[in-house]
């Protein structure tokens, strides 16, 4: 089982981007599909974006997040540009063992969180 840590987080202001790293522990980072999800303060922690285990699909809802992963660094990004304050949220990291979930109950495995902060 992959452990995971994000990075990356931090205050920004409304137009800016920034670009978070999920970084995996272990030897078997490949098998597994990925996601980022996020949690804003009193709501549900939601999906925002998903990857295959090679890295060949990939899904997201907002047009202004890109994932990516890079296999053989066992880590995971997510770039996020034309930030708003909406976006404010605790963002994690994910592992999938079976396909490519779009929902929580799919992943196995989370991270610790990183606050993304967006000031207006």
């Amino acid at each position: 089982q992959v452990q995971l840590v994000e990075s990356g987080g931090g205050l920004v202001q409304a137009g800016g981007s920034l670009r978070l790293s999920c970084e995996a522990s272990g030897r078997s980072f490949s098998t597994y599909a990925m996601g980022w999800f996020r949690q804003a303060p009193g709501k549900e922690r939601e999906l925002v974006a998903a990857i295959s285990r090679g890295g060949g699909s990939a899904y997201s809802v907002e047009g202004r997040f890109t994932i990516s992963r890079d296999n053989a660094k066992n880590t995971m990004y997510l770039q996020m540009n034309s930030l708003k304050p909406e976006d404010t949220a605790v963002y994690y990291c994910a592992a999938a063992r079976l396909g490519m979930p779009l929902t929580l109950r799919g992943y196995d495995t989370w991270g610790q969180g990183t606050q993304v902060t967006v000031s207006s």
